[in-house]
């Protein structure tokens, strides 16, 4: 039989799992969820739009990580 272990050590894992990477799309979600927040705590036509921008910063943040680690 052949040997198909799968390799964890090649250069594409380690630079898939760099901590900074994760701490990116944390912080990402973290952003969206604020975001997410301020769409529900108030009745302001500026709150809304200024929220619904946050929210879509934090899912650029977030998606920004998750494309790092399919590049790697």
């Amino acid at each position: 039989m052949e040997n198909n272990e799968l390799k964890h050590n090649t250069e594409s894992m380690k630079t898939a799992n760099q901590p900074g990477i994760y701490k990116l799309m944390i912080f990402g979600v973290l952003v969206a969820i604020l975001g997410t927040y301020l769409r529900f705590a108030f009745d302001s036509w500026v709150l809304s739009l200024v929220s619904w921008i946050i929210l879509f910063i934090g899912a650029i943040i977030a998606i920004k990580g998750v494309f790092k680690i399919l590049d790697a």
